[in-house]
């Protein structure tokens, strides 16, 4: 995941090819192999010359809760709220007079209708084919940090790793 911002300059976009180098490190979460990239950054170690890479990517989908009338119908209304509040809003800057506030309501309520609506008339055309609720995520069994092979040796001092040993393969 990157944090880039908004006011950066725009980078050339990279060619979707795997990185070269040594591996630094193998780590079984994201989260540790990130920690090991900011301790090298505040060591003032050059991070563009370090991926990291996940490996054995898997789909998994988490399902959440059982699909309802009722849940589609309250989701449907939140979200047509909002799309109200929005035009609402839209009607009370551009009135020529300040006495709009009534529309922000109106158009709340009216949202809010719509999307109930809306809401319930789709889940009762697609109900047998999906009723439950998930979330998805792509996640890696292993994460590693690939660095180019002029810098191994000092990322290695600077995070206190061993080098990999190397496995042949058994006959």
């Amino acid at each position: 995941m990157s944090n880039q911002s908004l006011f950066s300059r725009r980078r050339p976009v990279l060619p979707p090819v795997l990185p070269r180098g040594e591996v630094l490190a193998t780590y079984s979460t994201y989260a540790d192999a990130q920690a090991t990239v900011d301790t090298l950054a505040k060591a003032d170690f050059p991070v563009k010359q370090l991926s990291i890479v996940g490996n054995d990517l898997k789909s998994v989908e988490r399902v959440t809760g059982k699909l309802t009338y009722g849940r589609v119908a309250l989701a449907g209304a939140v979200s047509g709220a909002w799309l109200g509040i929005f035009f609402g809003i839209l009607f009370f800057l551009f009135s020529p007079t300040g006495s709009s506030l009534p529309f922000v309501f109106a158009a709340l309520i009216m949202g809010a209708g719509f999307g109930m609506l809306l809401g319930i008339a789709s889940y009762a055309i697609n109900r047998r084919r999906r009723d439950f609720t998930s979330t998805m995520q792509v996640i890696a069994t292993s994460y590693q940090i690939v660095v180019d092979p002029e810098l191994v040796h000092r990322a290695r001092n600077l995070i206190g790793e061993e080098p990999p040993v190397p496995t042949t393969p058994s006959d």
